[in-house]
């Protein structure tokens, strides 16, 4: 089946988030998040290491609220039930229709870290994966420096599988070591 047929919710939510598909006109809210948490980002993410303008963070959104559509990216925004702020995003990536593999990734903006809410999305994530896309596994890869994105994946009860040696590039420009974490149907799914 073309993914493109696959039918799924657009949002869902966990104990403090909802979680839904970007909407055009949240390139304002992505852009503010990242400017308050540049310096905490731009390590891990290369879409941070430049500053975006209001505009390209528009660009992004509505192009993020495309593939959603198509199914070729799954990227998810995050707000806090109560207050409606916009407190980070998380999603699939790089997947695999056909085995059902899908990466989870994620950030959060800095004033909303030390909550527990990326692993709390995480888990929803996990939740919807297995209940919506029939998943049978998936990955959470991030630098072997990053122990902010290694503790969520540990406390979301992924396993880490190895270590792949020189395959990232780091923000100084040099080559980095990527942590792969898994979940898989039947162990852990």
């Amino acid at each position: 089946m073309n993914p493109i047929l696959i039918p799924f919710s657009e949002e869902f939510e966990t104990e403090r988030l909802m979680l839904r598909a970007p909407r055009w006109g949240e390139g304002v809210l992505v852009n503010e998040a990242i400017r308050e948490s540049v310096n905490e980002l731009k390590p891990w993410l290369p879409f941070a290491r430049k500053l975006p303008s209001v505009e390209e963070s528009e660009i992004y959104v509505r192009k993020a609220r495309l593939n959603f559509l198509e199914r070729t990216d799954l990227v998810l925004h995050l707000f806090d039930k109560t207050t409606g702020e916009f407190v980070g995003s998380c999603g699939f990536h790089r997947f695999d229709w056909t085995i059902r593999k899908f990466e989870i990734g994620y950030w959060l903006r800095t004033a909303r870290t030390g909550e527990g809410l990326m692993t709390e999305a995480v888990n929803g994530l996990v939740a919807f994966a297995v209940r919506e896309l029939e998943a049978n596994r998936l990955e959470i890869r991030c630098s072997s420096l990053n122990r902010g994105s290694q503790r969520v994946a540990e406390r979301a009860g992924f396993t880490l599988e190895g270590t792949l040696r020189s395959a990232l590039i780091e923000e100084s420009g040099g080559l980095g070591d990527l942590r792969v974490y898994s979940k898989v149907k039947g162990c852990e799914l």
